[in-house]
């Protein structure tokens, strides 16, 4: 607020800001002292109408921007305005309404040299920059001096919403912009901050930003997110802007513009989803399926079906193989179709030659067996997405040989233990069934991998195996070793097929096949038949698709097969990174702490990742792993205890070979994916290093 003043002596001091600048001082004068220089770019205009408005602000919250001014001359004034006209104008505009008087004091910079001075003229900004955090507390005394947001944008000459956005930062608490113009908050966390509606949180993560603990953005994305559904909703890609409102919808926008329209009426965009969902779904049911819509959790269904989806070619013949890529291919092409274009009205037109191409991809892959169920869902990338379902093959009983089955007895407790291998305990804190068999399925998948190509541990895997079974305690159950010789590839339920993982290996098998069935010859003259290193790596490929080393729960820790699949990673130098790191469908499952936990891992910090949603952060985190060549400690067999005990929390640990990520390397200073590198390893720190 401005003040009123009798009798100001002129009072000269120097900023610290311009000490370089000798020739620019900061000086309080008086406002009879000041008039128009002639070469300012405005002397002469008369005052516009905007000053009375300029002046009522400046009445309200004082001069922030100080004229620039250069010594009178003969018979000018003391002090002549180079930059400032308008806001003299308005100071004369409060003198003459006695608000003020001609002893005011008016803070002001003074040029002395001449080249500066005529800069002056042109560069309006020569004064020292007002942190943003002043201009909110200016706004905020406006304001309380009630004037209008138009009143302040005309005068300020901004536009109207750039007010609202400051006035919305001025009902901050005082220790909010404090922080911020100490420069522990940044002007994004204050925006943040503003959003939430209780003052007490607000001071609190304010108190913490200014006592040098930084901003938890986390806490304040969290406590929007419990309710929020923005138009990044997968719902919204069926169901569109138009469709919504129609149906009576209303939609917050962000008043910062930073943050996703907010939709308010959740029932109305459901129901608009289910409506059109169940256009298409009524196609489908008139051709005989059995549709499930559903825009939240999957419905139950019976336990004699199977969900369908990859296919490899060890069940079917090249031809029905073919048929099956050309299905893929087909299929493929209708996604791309549906993405490239707005669903529009016609939804259910562009839809279902889609949903027709994915149930034929499907059926092709399943042979005789129909698909009988079809379960619809919301898709941020089509609108729609189709599981098909098909009753369960059922399971061949083996016959009986002629002499009678071996069987074995009851084994009986060993007299001798044979030593275990060390192997990691598995992390299982805050990590639920689902998540655990998601992990463990994954690096099923990529010791794999790893064991397909390197046939020199495959056949000690191999040999280990049969001796184990057959030599030293008879049948062993599943839970106890890591290959499963019974001979079965590894294809649990609810998994997925990795492409570059175990998908690779089944691709060679399959390539396999066909040469061995254009060859005419039987299995055991082609295998005999095949040159030593084709042999053996035949043989690796076989013998990583049998690995199984998933774990449906936390609670059912295969220990002793965690310790083959150690002594097996560290033989073949496993590093799932050469092939794969986390992409979206692995990294859904787990929470946002553990998310912002593998950022924190990989060095990219939670600068903007608190403020993302859910579908957002598992994104970045797949893009940073992808750039980083990373993948979390949990992934890998050999990691050291303490390593994966410190990891996938926040500061969860990695594997990132482009860092380091040798034992004791410096790339991990937390420690957290700490691993034993292998010859094998180290080449592959080279390639990536590379």
């Amino acid at each position: 607020m401005t003040r009123r003043a009798h009798s100001v002596p002129v009072v000269e001091t120097t900023s610290v800001a311009v000490a370089a600048a000798s020739s620019r001082r900061q000086r309080i004068v008086r406002l009879r002292d000041l008039d128009v220089a002639p070469e300012n770019l405005r002397f002469g205009e008369p005052p516009d109408a905007d000053i009375p408005e300029l002046a009522a602000t400046i009445k309200a919250a004082g001069l922030l921007l100080f004229p620039t001014v250069r010594p009178g001359r003969r018979k000018e004034a003391a002090f002549m305005v180079l930059d400032g006209r308008r806001r003299l104008l308005a100071l004369r505009l409060l003198r003459d309404a006695g608000d003020i008087d001609d002893d005011h004091p008016v803070e002001v910079f003074e040029e002395t040299d001449r080249a500066r001075q005529a800069a002056a003229v042109v560069l309006t900004n020569t004064a020292a920059p007002v942190h943003v955090a002043d201009v909110v507390a200016a706004i905020g005394r406006m304001l309380n001096a009630r004037l209008t947001v138009t009143a302040i944008a005309q005068a300020l000459g901004y536009a109207d919403v750039e007010i609202k956005r400051l006035a919305a930062l001025s009902a901050l608490p005082a220790i909010a912009l404090e922080a911020l113009k100490a420069g522990r908050m940044t002007l994004r966390q204050a925006r943040l901050l503003a959003r939430l509606k209780d003052v007490d949180e607000q001071v609190d993560l304010a108190r913490a930003a200014l006592d040098g603990h930084g901003f938890q953005d986390w806490r304040v994305t969290e406590r929007l997110d419990e309710s929020r559904v923005t138009t990044r909703d997968p719902r919204c890609a069926l169901v569109g802007p138009d469709l919504y409102a129609a149906a009576g919808g209303r939609t917050e926008t962000d008043l910062f513009g930073e943050l996703p329209p907010v939709l308010l009426d959740l029932d109305l965009l459901t129901a608009a989803w289910m409506k059109r969902a169940r256009e298409i779904a009524a196609v489908l049911e008139g051709e005989g399926l059995e549709v499930h819509v559903t825009a939240g959790p999957s419905p139950d269904l019976p336990d004699d079906l199977e969900l369908l989806g990859y296919v490899h070619g060890g069940a079917l013949s090249a031809d029905e193989m073919a048929a099956w890529r050309e299905a893929r291919d087909r299929y493929d092409e209708t996604v791309e179709a549906v993405e490239s274009g707005d669903l529009g009205e016609d939804a259910v037109g562009r839809l279902l030659p889609m949903i027709r191409a994915r149930i034929a991809r499907d059926q092709a892959g399943v042979g005789d067996r129909a698909i009988t169920v079809l379960v619809m869902g919301p898709s941020n990338r089509t609108g729609v997405e189709v599981r098909c379902y098909a009753p369960v093959e059922p399971e061949i009983e083996p016959a009986e040989s002629q002499d009678g089955a071996a069987e074995f007895p009851p084994a009986a407790d060993p007299v001798y233990a044979p030593p275990m291998a060390p192997a990691p305990e598995p992390d299982i804190e805050g990590v639920n069934h689902a998540l655990h068999a998601t992990r463990t399925d994954v690096a099923t998948r990529g010791l794999i991998r790893a064991l397909a190509d390197d046939p020199g541990t495959a056949l000690t895997a191999l040999v280990a195996r049969l001796f184990t079974a057959l030599a030293v305690r008879g049948g062993v159950a599943r839970t106890e070793a890591a290959l499963a010789i019974s001979v079965r590839p590894f294809a649990p339920t609810g998994g997925r097929v990795v492409e570059s993982l175990d998908g690779h290996v089944r691709e060679r098998l399959d390539a396999r096949r066909a040469d061995w069935e254009a060859s005419g010859e039987t299995v055991i003259g082609w295998v005999h038949g095949l040159a030593h290193d084709d042999r053996m790596a035949l043989l690796a490929e076989l013998t990583a698709i049998t690995l199984d080393l998933r774990e449906e729960r936390t609670t059912l820790v295969r220990r002793s097969a965690r310790a083959e699949a150690a002594e097996l990673a560290a033989l073949c130098g496993a590093e799932i990174t050469r092939h794969w790191t986390p992409d979206a469908p692995f990294l859904q499952p787990h929470s946002r702490p553990l998310l912002l936990g593998m950022l924190a891992a990989m060095g990219d910090g939670h600068d903007g990742a608190g403020a993302l949603k859910k579908t957002e952060l598992v994104e970045r985190v797949a893009e940073q792993a992808a750039a980083r060549v990373w993948a979390p400690a949990s992934l890998c067999w050999t990691a050291s205890p303490d390593a994966v005990q410190a990891g996938d929390g926040p500061g969860d640990g990695g594997h990132d070979p482009a860092s380091g990520g040798g034992e004791g390397s410096s790339g991990d200073p937390e420690g957290a994916g700490v691993f034993v590198v292998t010859p094998a390893g180290e080449a592959a720190l080279a390639r990536a290093a590379a």
